[in-house]
């Protein structure tokens, strides 16, 4: 009789236990479940009406979003980061005070170990995901506060851009590092943006563009007033191209009264002048800090068309064909100089910039989250104001469902030798100047246009 008794409490112990980890996750997901069970329904009844109004809240702020909340999103992160912790504390708190409304004590002392261990399992693993988004929130702050410092001055107005129809943006690639000296924009594009529509227009100028001019009046226009012309630092060694004008204004501070770290500046007031367009903000990135994105990423599968030899010796090749590059492979593909000219090594950056932005894995980002943001506040720097970002979301939104066009002063358009100055800016005017309406567009004639559909050079569109 004894055994008998023992063989049929067991399995209702066992059901009993299950019963309760049961009631304990629905808790996870339907919070007042358990205390309602319980017999708690004061408080199990508050705890659902809070949950279902934050969820309903929650749609409907979900339902109703667009791409300026996303923006303005980026002023709430730290407070975002709070409610995300608060509310990981909380579901912790809530699941294990929903197993002991249980009272597990009424189960046998293996049951209580049994079932306290998977609470506190549920308890954690409940928690986890809201922490995570906290840590992800903070991190994200902390990567904007350290790239996007410069404070924007005199009172915020309604209009972001002061009654301007186009902002234009210098995007600039660079090569600065511990075993380098200076800076040099070995890439150089301005993108002009539509503020209304998003359309776009990428102006490319090559880094060995030759006799720069610099705006009138200017320090640099008073030291080269027939254009940018330097002796030769050793035979065939040029280092009076557009690329070395960041350079050159930085280790020249005398021109500037004193003024040290004029390069972004003068740049920015030479393209300017180039283009025949203001230019608002600059973004500089590490050329070579991508490299760090692409091993985090796993790599970037590339099809290299043709052999590539590089190293500072010519000792190493990348053969031609389809394969996944390390980031170190990936840069000099898209960096080396051997067999190559300039408009071959603009053409592969493009290729190598276009391949990330098609194969990063959203979940490999987020592994490597945090990773990933340390390494993009060493290789990114730009002048645009953090409060700019809540506008330029909204506004990059536009340029994604917008036409984005390109047009690169290379030959036989632009001779970089002996550049036609009022041609570049002739055609930049062309370029950006309002476009009809789709209707309209179809039914005008047909007419050559200086600027084309953007293409990563590889032979595949770009989105």
């Amino acid at each position: 009789m004894r055994e008998a008794t023992e063989e049929r409490t067991a399995p209702e112990e066992t059901g009993r236990g299950a019963a309760l980890i049961g009631w304990v996750a629905l808790s996870a997901v339907l919070p007042g479940a358990a205390h309602l069970r319980a017999g708690w329904r004061r408080t199990g009844t508050l705890l659902l009406v809070c949950h279902l109004s934050a969820v309903t809240s929650v749609i409907l702020v979900a339902a109703g979003a667009d791409a300026g909340l996303a923006g303005r999103a980026l002023n709430w992160l730290s407070q975002i980061a709070a409610v995300a912790w608060a509310a990981a504390v909380a579901w912790f708190c809530l699941i294990l005070h929903s197993y002991l409304v249980l009272r597990p004590r009424r189960l046998p002392y293996r049951g209580q170990v049994a079932t306290g261990l998977i609470a506190g399992v549920l308890a954690v693993a409940s928690a986890a995901p809201f922490a995570l988004a906290a840590r992800y929130l903070t991190v994200s702050r902390q990567t904007l506060d350290s790239v996007f410092g410069t404070p924007v001055s005199g009172p915020r107005s309604h209009d972001p851009w002061a009654g301007r129809e186009r902002i234009n943006v210098l995007l600039l690639g660079g090569d600065w590092g511990r075993d380098r000296v200076g800076v040099r924009t070995d890439s150089i594009n301005v993108a002009s943006v539509d503020v209304r529509t998003g359309e776009t227009v990428l102006l490319g100028l090559p880094r060995n563009l030759e006799h720069v001019r610099f705006p009138p009046g200017s320090p640099m226009e008073r030291r080269f007033p027939y254009g940018f012309e330097l002796p030769e630092s050793k035979p065939g060694w040029r280092e009076d191209l557009l690329f070395s004008v960041w350079q050159y204004a930085d280790d020249h501070p005398e021109l500037f009264g004193g003024r040290r770290g004029m390069g972004a500046e003068t740049l920015k007031q030479t393209v300017a002048y180039t283009l025949g367009v203001p230019i608002d903000w600059y973004a500089l990135v590490n050329i070579w800090g991508f490299a760090k994105i692409i091993d985090a990423l796993g790599g970037l599968v590339l099809t290299v068309d043709h052999d590539i030899v590089f190293g500072r010796y010519d000792e190493g090749l990348l053969p031609a064909g389809t394969r996944r590059l390390s980031g170190a492979e990936a840069l000099w593909y898209a960096r080396s100089r051997t067999f190559s000219d300039d408009f071959a090594r603009m053409r592969r950056q493009r290729c190598v910039f276009n391949a990330l932005l098609a194969q990063a894995d959203p979940a490999a980002v987020l592994r490597r989250f945090s990773e990933i943001a340390a390494i993009a506040r060493g290789i990114i720097r730009t002048d645009i104001p953090r409060p700019m970002l809540e506008h330029l979301v909204p506004l990059a939104w536009k340029v994604k469902r917008a036409e984005v066009r390109s047009l690169q002063f290379m030959p036989p358009t632009i001779s970089t030798v002996h550049p036609d100055w009022e041609r570049i800016r002739e055609l930049t005017a062309k370029a950006i100047e309002p476009r009809p309406s789709p209707r309209r567009r179809t039914r005008a004639s047909a007419a050559p246009s200086a600027t084309a559909p953007i293409s990563d050079g590889c032979g595949t569109p770009h989105p």
